[in-house]
């Protein structure tokens, strides 16, 4: 079964924890990108660190590496692994009125760090909605994409959509 492309589906076409014992281990990184657009007035609170809940970056920072840290607790077939960096930065965009967050994930092992990523992200995006839905309600998250991916078997790849 190893040659179907849903690697976490047996033969039978139950769900399955992909076996990595015999997988080589190589240096693995992926990156990966999310936003949330809020008003320019909540926006301005967030870059004057002026929320009652304290520095929404800082707090979402730790959140989005603590997140990683837990994605195999979350995401079911994920594997349990040792990171060994991991990223969260965000750039403040004035002109559309949003946060853009930015992960970076590594490890050498033997399975890649894609959805560690992606978590980063999501959950830095929840964190800041949380810390700011007491000055806005309709904030949006979305544009959740993995950027790129290095090593492994399958090589390095970039999405070609958001480069």
């Amino acid at each position: 079964m190893e040659d179907n492309i849903l690697s976490h589906v047996d033969d039978s076409g139950k769900a399955r924890m992909v076996d990595v014992t015999d997988k080589e281990i190589t240096r693995r990184t992926a990156r990966a990108y999310g936003e949330i657009h809020m008003k320019s007035s909540t926006l301005e609170l967030v870059k004057n660190n002026a929320l009652k809940k304290g520095d929404v970056l800082a707090v979402a920072r730790v959140a989005g590496i603590m997140a990683a840290k837990s994605t195999h607790m979350m995401i079911p077939m994920c594997h349990p692994l040792l990171l060994t960096s991991i990223k969260v930065d965000f750039k403040i965009n004035e002109n559309e009125s949003k946060i853009e967050i930015f992960s970076e994930v590594s490890l050498k092992g033997k399975t890649g760090v894609e959805m560690e990523a992606l978590q980063a992200v999501s959950t830095a995006a929840l964190t800041i909605f949380d810390m700011c839905k007491a000055a806005e309600h309709t904030m949006e998250i979305g544009s959740i994409v993995v950027l790129t991916k290095e090593g492994g078997k399958s090589g390095s790849w970039k999405n070609e959509n958001k480069i």
